[in-house]
């Protein structure tokens, strides 16, 4: 009887059984040895003689392959390689891995490898259904010398019986099965990429996958392929919901008004209005915040003017050698393709939820800052701060109603060790320090005098450098250097200091976090009543 799938995922070998239907035909054998002896004779086959093979087969998918069927023909043509040979009696079967990936990588592969080198192993050889299946490139070559330091043979069907490694005529056709196999692979990814753009473009074909935000699956008749229509395949197309199709029509809306994504995000928060859900079997859920990259996403996806889209995207394998997995270098990544690649169908495929027009015109919308106050805000130094930790120019933040320039390169992790601290100046502070250094006329109005300030500094190319606790000024007019040979770190590192230093020192005890401020209230006597050591702990000094 065949043997149940779930035990084969274990890693071990399995005796293989003989079926109630070879049974049978050896009950036919001897039901024909005795009515024709003679005839008999040259029907029955010889005893098999003692070696045992352990059989090796491989299914790459399990939605698009009978997994019984598959391992059953590979077995019985495993069968015919070993028939008058021996007897197979172990069996190692591998589903939903890939011939690239080597096989100490595949749990039945690393199993049978495993199995070679026990000091009592059950089998004398291997023996393989189909090279395609077992093998990618040149692994076979590389796995001969070491299964014959074991005294292990592979029987391949290609070759009626085992392959010989010192026959150079079986080298160059386990070399050629080799490259003929990872060739199928990268045969069934063009022929499968170009058949999905060319279903896009001429049919405008859904091709599977969620349908985006604002849209929902429906029937789009039979299946235009007979053989698939008759076993009742059908196609889907995208059509407007009517629950979310009108917010990502007030996104449009809203973004070609001038709104910002974040100010956007904002407002679906506010509205609370169901996001998109991670979930595959729900459109949305509700309890979840938007965020700003969906949004985002929302407003740069083309399938919303009514055209179908394919090929925005790509996963990139990053193989060193195409279509073998094993020099695969970390993980497969999604990466954008230029729109030039996208193919795009030849009319509108689904009613669209914003115009053609429309959707360009959101994408050149560059949305000004607009303050919730409508006061002006006005950033003089923007370009010219520089951090000094990473090399990286600030950007402007407004803090208790003034300008003031930040750096958040530690933001995500700045409590770990060895990370540095944000950086945090204010404007006015710069523009204090720089005064002297710039020649500027000491004018009553300050703000006249921070404009001719940072017009100085922006003439002259002069850059603010804050590193820690210390402002450095820069001149590059007075030494011009090497050019580096990471050019985020020039300002910081490379160009020489013009003459002036602040020292901000005083203030490092009032910039620390404040789990790490020390506390007077510890070193006062314990015998305190509990107010008032409450009160001194609520009210700690603010820089």
């Amino acid at each position: 009887m065949p043997i149940p799938s779930a035990d084969r995922q274990e890693g071990h070998t399995f005796p293989v059984t003989s079926s109630d239907g070879d049974r049978l035909i050896d009950r036919l054998h001897q039901q024909q040895a005795m009515d024709h002896p003679r005839r008999a004779s040259t029907l029955v086959r010889d005893p098999a003689p003692g070696l045992r093979f352990a059989f090796y087969g491989r299914i790459s998918t399990t939605g698009f392959q009978d997994q019984e069927s598959s391992r059953r023909w590979q077995l019985e043509s495993a069968g015919r390689v070993v028939d008058g040979a021996g007897v197979i009696v172990a069996e190692f079967f591998d589903v939903g891995y890939s011939r690239s990936l080597p096989w100490t990588e595949r749990p039945q592969a690393a199993a049978l490898l495993r199995a070679v080198t026990a000091p009592e192993r059950g089998f004398d050889a291997i023996v393989i259904g189909e090279y395609e299946r077992a093998f990618s490139g040149d692994q076979l070559l590389r796995m001969l010398p070491w299964l014959r330091r074991h005294g292990v043979t592979v029987w391949l069907p290609e070759l009626g019986g085992p392959v010989d490694p010192d026959d150079p005529a079986h080298r160059a056709l386990v070399r050629l099965l080799g490259h003929q196999s990872r060739r199928e692979v990268l045969r069934s990814r063009f022929r499968t990429r170009e058949a999905m753009r060319a279903q896009v473009r001429a049919q405008g074909r859904h091709l599977g996958g969620r349908a985006p935000y604002g849209y929902r699956l429906i029937d789009a008749g039979p299946h235009p392929n007979p053989v698939h229509a008759a076993w009742g395949r059908r196609l889907q197309r995208l059509d407007p919901d009517p629950i979310t199709a009108p917010h990502v029509r007030w996104m449009f809306a809203q973004r070609l008004e001038g709104r910002s994504v974040p100010e956007i995000t904002m407002a679906l928060n506010r509205r609370r209005v169901p996001p998109p859900s991670a979930a595959p079997d729900a459109e949305w859920t509700a309890g979840r915040y938007w965020s700003i990259r969906t949004v985002a996403t929302i407003l740069a996806n083309p399938r919303y003017t009514g055209f179908q889209v394919w090929n925005r995207h790509y996963t990139d394998h990053r193989e060193t050698l195409p279509g073998d997995k094993s020099t695969q270098v970390g993980g497969p990544g999604r990466r954008a393709n230029p729109p030039a690649d996208w193919a795009v169908s030849d009319r509108i495929a689904h009613p669209p939820l914003v115009s053609q027009d429309g959707f360009v015109r959101a994408q050149q919308v560059s949305a000004r800052p607009a303050p919730q106050d409508g006061s002006d805000r006005r950033y003089r130094l923007t370009g010219l701060v520089i951090c000094g930790g990473c090399g990286r120019r600030a950007e402007g933040t407004w803090v208790h109603g003034r300008a003031a320039y930040r750096c958040r390169h530690g933001q995500d992790a700045r409590r770990a060790l060895g990370r540095p601290r944000p950086l945090y100046v204010r404007e006015d502070t710069l523009l204090e320090y720089a005064r002297g250094q710039v020649g500027a006329q000491i004018l009553d109005d300050a703000e006249k005098a921070f404009d001719e300030i940072s017009g100085r500094l922006r003439a002259q190319g002069m850059t603010l450098v804050c590193d820690g606790d210390v402002i450095t000024l820069h001149d590059p007019g007075l030494h011009a250097p090497e050019a580096p040979d990471n050019p985020a770190q020039e300002s910081a590192h490379n160009l020489q200091i013009s003459t002036l230093t602040w020292d901000n020192s005083h203030l490092r005890r009032f910039n620390k976090p404040r789990w790490k401020r020390p506390d007077k209230s510890r070193r006062k006597c314990r015998c305190k009543p509990l107010k008032s050591r409450l009160k001194s702990r609520s009210n700690p000094r603010r820089g």
